[in-house]
């Protein structure tokens, strides 16, 4: 997907490029400054963090609102009709997103309920950076949590024998956690302008499976 998305900028480029070049050279005149272009700079993006995410529900409101400025810029709605509607309609998007996730993933949802948690052990970062490696000892799970800062948490060393969850917070920074190579991964996410990038393939068999349950706010979290 990310190789879509370079192909996708890259033909951004090239089209500015060849408006540009046809302008400098006086082979024709295009006007890109029409009223409202400004507001490209929010839907192109947005447009193409929805073909990276289909199912990043802040794209889809950054696009939404991309395009209501736009037509207001253009004078087809009003700009008076955009503030009374925007809020009201975000919401609405959210809570959409909320109940066909909460659908999409019950077997998932399931499957965290049946795992122990007790005993996992918790790590932190607010306003800092913490790197947690752990090596060889069995992992049984964890929880992460992150506040303006970022977390790297590795157990790519250690040994997995079972399945087990990870609970990570993300709200304005980062976590990152790296996995070892036998295992397979389901994700569990949720978050409002954030997102969780899961880079493992899932297709290992009789392998354990590591079940994250991820929440990104103005944030991050990514799996490798």
């Amino acid at each position: 997907m990310k190789k879509v998305s370079n192909i996708l900028w890259g033909a951004v480029l090239v089209l500015i490029g060849i408006v540009w070049l046809v302008n400098a050279t006086g082979i024709a005149s295009i006007n890109i400054f029409f009223r409202g272009w400004w507001t490209m700079f929010i839907i192109i993006p947005s447009i193409i963090e929805i073909i990276k995410k289909p199912k990043d529900i802040s794209s889809y409101i950054f696009l939404f609102v991309g395009v209501l400025l736009l037509l207001g810029a253009r004078n087809i709605i009003s700009f008076a009709l955009i503030g009374k509607i925007i809020v009201p309609v975000i919401l609405i998007l959210i809570g959409i997103s909320i109940i066909f996730k909460d659908s999409l993933s019950d077997k998932i949802n399931d499957k965290i309920k049946e795992i122990d948690r007790d005993g996992n052990e918790v790590y932190t970062a607010a306003f800092s950076e913490n790197k947690v490696n752990l090596v060889g000892d069995e992992f049984k799970g964890a929880k992460l949590d992150c506040v303006f800062g970022g977390i790297t948490f590795d157990i790519s060393d250690c040994d997995i024998t079972k399945d087990f969850v990870i609970e990570a917070s993300a709200m304005f920074g980062g976590i990152k956690i790296r996995l070892p190579g036998n295992v397979n991964v389901k994700v569990k996410s949720s978050g409002m302008f954030g997102g969780t990038d899961n880079k493992v393939s899932n297709t290992k068999e009789e392998v354990p499976t590591i079940y994250i349950e991820s929440f990104a706010m103005f944030g991050g979290v990514e799996i490798i």
